[in-house]
């Protein structure tokens, strides 16, 4: 399979992104990255992905893949000569697409309103954010990773979300290693990874970020 022909249209903080990026790290595929201007998308994102208009989106051959887990799927069952991140457990693998589901669906938003609401709002979310945490926890308890010895997919699914944890805490007012050490533990393991490391952005750059963000929405 052809890996000179793979482009990734991203946008640097997204830890939706970042789940393709450690994917192709993983699997030390090369790739051309593309930053996306959100407020001003390309027509090339415009064009690959017209129903939802967002990144990521992995080119592969001029046929887009959308949707991040979806992207670490499909760059599992093409780059076959590494690892593989899903279980060959039909069980495990189910499991597996649980968890990532869960944080899609369970995690995100909660972590999204640590950062883009006040008040009540802000302290439910932040109850709801640590419930989630306490639950992952417990997911991965004392091994090395989700699937064990092994960094896999519900990793991939998580530790993006990592870079984003100063802009949690510094707004949400709480420590996810006194709420959560395991987790932290486990965190801090996966950014030992290469892959991991360096495709991630520093957590203070992401906070100033998030700090022009919210003055935009007009929530400082």
């Amino acid at each position: 399979m052809a890996n000179n022909e793979l482009i990734l249209l991203d946008f640097w903080p997204s830890m939706f992104g970042l789940r393709v990026r450690i994917a192709l790290a993983e699997k030390e595929v090369k790739y051309e990255y593309r930053e996306e201007d959100l407020p001003n998308k390309s027509p090339l994102l415009l064009q690959m992905n017209p129903i939802h208009k967002k990144i990521p989106v992995l080119i592969h051959n001029g046929k887009p893949i959308c949707e991040s887990i979806i992207g670490v799927e499909y760059i599992d069952e093409v780059w076959k000569d590494k690892a593989p991140f899903l279980p060959s457990d039909p069980y495990e693998r189910a499991q597996a697409r649980f968890w990532a589901d869960y944080i899609d669906k369970k995690f995100y938003w909660p972590a999204r309103k640590l950062w883009t609401t006040k008040g009540e709002e802000q302290e439910t979310a932040k109850k709801d954010f640590i419930e989630c945490l306490k639950v992952l926890e417990g997911v991965v308890g004392d091994k090395p990773y989700f699937g064990g010895d092994n960094f896999g997919f519900v990793d991939i699914a998580l530790i993006g979300f990592y870079c984003w944890f100063s802009a949690y805490e510094t707004y949400g007012n709480f420590s996810t290693e006194a709420e959560s050490p395991k987790f932290v533990a486990w965190a801090k393991r996966c950014m030992q990874r290469d892959s991991v490391a360096k495709s991630s952005p520093d957590q203070h750059k992401v906070l100033e970020f998030v700090k022009v963000v919210r003055q935009r929405l007009g929530i400082e």
